[in-house]
């Protein structure tokens, strides 16, 4: 029988030949943890592909080809569908997880077998790799918390407060049970697939700084900023109607908090001129 690693780490790479190696990289030194590596190329034309197959000579490291179409969620789910780990975890593919990060959170869920999902605090950096937060998520997240608790908690934030893939890991089997990546959202589609998860188990919190984030040109516009907050109150509406710990109230706060935070964003997007009208 083919051995079956703890964790599967996946990226869903599209057009991020400048990033990529960095990307793979930052999981194969990773120590301490029992894991395999599989990259799907998203049918780019920039040499995403040709990046990745230099790691192949590593056994740990499955290359596939994707069809175009279908956007990101196709990609997110192909890669996924082919993982063999107990744990899980979606890293973009201009991403980074930092040293020492894959070990804690695969012991994290071993030594909480209840749990569904471990998040952990992100570092924001630019395109160019400059920092521009060092230390971001889990606010008022417990170290601990009943699965709808945690959702709860996520909708009165009115943001997401679990961060982005590489922030976080799961159980392969809860995700599974889920549905699956959520694909019919958009950009709430890592919150509404951890909202689905935490359905099935509870929520840990890693207090270390996981992974980092990228922003890049697209991510910093005005539309885009705008796009985001509505979605996610769609979220969070349907949220309120199918989880009865998440009342009305809860709805309504976290809607109000999502309008405030993207008006804060696009004035912090001006500041840094970086906004694409």
């Amino acid at each position: 029988m083919p051995h079956s690693p703890e964790l599967s780490v996946v990226i869903p790479a599209y057009e991020q030949a400048s990033f990529l190696a960095e990307t793979m990289a930052s999981v194969l030194d990773q120590t301490g943890v029992d894991l395999e590596l599989i990259v799907a190329d998203h049918a780019s034309s920039d040499g995403t592909y040709e990046v990745a197959e230099a790691f192949t000579t590593d056994p740990r490291v499955t290359l596939l080809r994707t069809p175009a179409g279908g956007g990101a969620a196709s990609n997110w789910a192909a890669v996924t569908d082919v993982a063999r780990g107990e744990f899980l975890k979606l890293l973009p593919g201009d991403d980074t997880v930092l040293p020492g990060s894959l070990a804690r959170q695969a012991a994290l869920l071993r030594d909480h077998p209840g749990a569904a999902l471990v998040a952990g605090r992100r570092r924001i950096v630019d395109s160019s790799g400059r920092t521009i937060a060092k230390r971001r998520g889990l606010q008022g997240l417990d170290v601990t918390l009943p699965g709808d608790e945690a959702v709860r908690r996520a909708v009165v934030s009115g943001t997401n407060p679990f961060g982005e893939p590489g922030a976080v890991m799961m159980r392969r089997a809860v995700l599974e049970a889920a549905g699956g990546w959520q694909g019919r959202w958009s950009y709430a589609i890592d919150l509404a697939s951890y909202f689905g998860a935490l359905r099935h188990g509870s929520f840990v919190r890693d207090d270390e700084v996981a992974s980092t984030f990228r922003v890049g040109g697209g991510q910093w516009s005005v539309a885009l900023v705008d796009q985001q907050a509505d979605e996610i109150t769609r979220l969070f509406e349907e949220t309120g109607r199918e989880l009865d710990a998440v009342t009305p109230d809860d709805v309504r706060r976290g809607a109000r908090r999502a309008r405030a935070l993207a008006r804060q964003r696009r004035i912090v997007y001006r500041v840094l001129g970086a906004v694409r009208r």
